[in-house]
């Protein structure tokens, strides 16, 4: 499943190639011809992101939202020549004389009010790429909890979007116990936890790939200070994520795997040992 980083910066696309201008929207597909019909001419306001969700601002209050679960995909093109052919089951296209976005296989595609925005939103955790992200409404719900951290990070109550690559690889950078309750967590964990994906999802959001280790991480905020981020693909790697019986970079212990929140942790028991 995409993680929140995918869905800023697919805000942020959507805002350079429609934002301000009106826009043909249709399904090619069938199965959202009626939402379609709502959107269709009318001026795109600006794009932005909570976690997973994506929230389109159309005029006359009227909002898209979507959430791509876990097979659906986006693309935004370039229309050559005025045209670009329909591949695939397209829920939805938006499109202007210069640009075509099409939308495929999203849990959530939907026209919505401005209050049901309010409503989604306010079921919500905190976002590291909002600035005006909550972090201690987090810690008060993880204090009170009973659930390992492991299972609160991927509660899109508590935290919005963070997936599970950025769970397991967050939880090692800090030496943390996946399997330590909420109310086990200190408040200086859980802000080192914060501080980190502050700074690591919007490399994410930059170069369009989650990057964890350290070598790679230094890279990247070096590539933005000179400006030249996007420019670079790096080798796709992790300290644990789809290592399972792998050596620790760090102790050389195998990388460990057990389903959590319904997907699949990894961890390593030497590094992580519960204190």
């Amino acid at each position: 499943m995409p993680e929140g980083h995918t869905t800023h910066a697919l805000a942020g696309r959507l805002d350079l190639a429609f934002a301000g201008s009106p826009v043909g929207a249709s399904s090619p597909q069938g199965k959202f011809a009626a939402g379609a019909a709502l959107l269709d001419g009318l001026t795109l306001v600006g794009a932005s992101a909570w976690g997973k969700h994506l929230f389109v601002e159309f005029e006359r209050e009227r909002w898209l939202n979507v959430h791509l679960g876990l097979i659906g995909k986006f693309s935004v093109m370039r229309m050559p020549d005025g045209q670009v052919p329909v591949e695939g089951q397209v829920r939805l296209r938006l499109r202007n004389d210069n640009w075509v976005w099409d939308l495929r296989g999203p849990t959530v595609c939907a026209v919505v009010t401005p209050e049901k925005v309010q409503q989604i939103q306010a079921l919500l955790g905190p976002d590291p790429l909002r600035q005006d992200a909550d972090p201690d409404l987090a810690l008060r719900r993880i204090s009170r909890s009973t659930r390992p951290i492991a299972e609160l990070l991927m509660d899109q109550s508590v935290l919005a979007g963070v997936g599970n690559v950025y769970r397991c690889e967050v939880l090692f950078r800090h030496r943390i116990d996946p399997f330590r309750l909420g109310r086990e967590i200190r408040p200086t964990t859980w802000w080192a936890i914060w501080d980190d994906l502050v700074a690591l999802m919007p490399l994410g959001v930059a170069f369009g790939q989650i990057l964890t280790m350290d070598d790679q991480v230094a890279d990247a905020v070096a590539e933005v200070a000179n400006g030249s981020a996007a420019a670079h693909t790096f080798e796709r790697r992790f300290y644990l994520y789809k290592r399972t019986g792998e050596p620790c970079h760090m102790c050389g212990s195998k990388i460990r795997t057990q389903l959590i929140a319904g997907r699949n942790l990894f961890w390593c028991g030497r590094c992580q040992r519960r204190r």
